[in-house]
């Protein structure tokens, strides 16, 4: 059994680290050429491996309680972690271009695009669900 915070299964691929994000149970660091590294909580995010072709020329992490949102350079997002609370962004994926910005609450996440709107994504309970206010 895996402590959260041990990365030795992945020690050998933290290196050149850019930025690290942390959810509650699970890491996520930025490497030098743009992809990512995580570990912890399988199920919060310390698993990537779904996503992990998609995660390339990533500029900045975001994380929630249990996932993550990675804004890649073309301004596009990828999430992942548990998909009831952020982790699966497949609903709103076509909204999510020229994405400039991503914040996130315990589970949801709010993406400020370029235009000066804003998409949300995850559990209606923490405020994934913005249709109210558009």
């Amino acid at each position: 059994r895996q402590l959260v915070g041990d990365s030795s299964a992945v020690q050998d691929r933290l290196k050149h680290v850019q930025q690290i994000q942390a959810a509650n149970l699970a890491f996520a660091a930025i490497l030098a050429d743009g992809s990512v590294v995580t570990w912890g909580n399988r199920i919060s995010g310390g698993d990537c491996s779904a996503v992990q072709d998609r995660l390339i020329n990533v500029n900045q992490v975001q994380a929630a309680n249990a996932a993550f949102a990675a804004i890649l350079a073309d301004g596009s997002v990828v999430s992942w972690g548990n998909p009831e609370v952020g982790g699966d962004n497949s609903a709103v994926q076509d909204q999510l271009k020229s994405v400039q910005q991503v914040q996130a609450t315990d589970g949801a996440f709010a993406a400020i695009l370029a235009n000066g709107s804003v998409v949300t994504w995850g559990s209606s309970r923490f405020a994934g669900d913005s249709s109210a206010v558009r």
